[in-house]
Parts: C-alpha cells; sequence; structure tokens
C-alpha cells in the first residue's frame, strides 16, 4: 500500500518561512520522481516544485523561484520543501505528488504523478 503523508503546515505570518515534508512508504522512492502542488478553493492545481528521481535536477514554478527549496533524502524516503519570503498569495493546500522516473508526461503537469498524499494547509496571514 502507497502512503505520501505531508508533514509540517500551519500559519505563518507573512515573510516567514515553512518547511513541509512528505514521508513515502510502499514504493521504491529512489526511482520516484517527487513533487509538490498546490491548490487553492475555487481554482486549478498549480504545479510548485519537483526533484527528479536522480536527485540531479530540480524545477520550480516562476512564483517561488528564488523562495522555495524542494529536497530529498532517500535514505528516509522524504521530500522536503523548504518555503521563505511567504506571502499571502502562497496560502493553499500543498501536496506531494510521486511519479514513476520512466514517466513521458512533462514534470509540471499532474497527470504525470500516480501516487498523492492528502495535502498539508499552509496559510500565511498578511
Amino acid at each position: 500500500q502507497v502512503q505520501l503523508v505531508e508533514s509540517g503546515g500551519g500559519l505563518v505570518q507573512a515573510g516567514g518561512s515553512l518547511r513541509l515534508s512528505c514521508a513515502a512508504s510502499g514504493i521504491t522512492f529512489s526511482v520516484y520522481t517527487m513533487a509538490w502542488f498546490r491548490q487553492v478553493p475555487g481554482k486549478e492545481r498549480e504545479f510548485v516544485a519537483a526533484i527528479h528521481w536522480s536527485g540531479t535536477s530540480t524545477y520550480y514554478a516562476d512564483s517561488v523561484k528564488g523562495r522555495f527549496t524542494i529536497s530529498r533524502d532517500n535514505g528516509k524516503n522524504t521530500v522536503h520543501l523548504q518555503m521563505s519570503s511567504l506571502n499571502a498569495e502562497d496560502t493553499a493546500v500543498y501536496s506531494c505528488a510521486a511519479s514513476w522516473k520512466s514517466t513521458a508526461q512533462p514534470i509540471t503537469d499532474p497527470v504525470r504523478y500516480t501516487y498523492w498524499g492528502q495535502g498539508a494547509q499552509v496559510t500565511v496571514s498578511s
């Protein structure tokens, strides 16, 4: 049974930082590309960041580039999203997702990802 479990969400003031973690089980973590998406009620799911299964490449949405950092720890089957300089527009439910390494769809496309976590709420107060 595959599980992706996010943690670290919460309420933070604008300009602050927060670190999300996603613990994976039931998959061979080292051969999965991992990503973070976010969603606000009434809007489409938005790509935030991804890290290649090899760990050699990272990808970011323009809106978070320079503020967010994605990383992975294959020894702990965990992916992290370090978020800094947060603003109200970052308020959303953040979900991690896993994609088998040979999947063809673009890394920013949610269709690419087979497994999803339940999501963690991040609220930025202004």
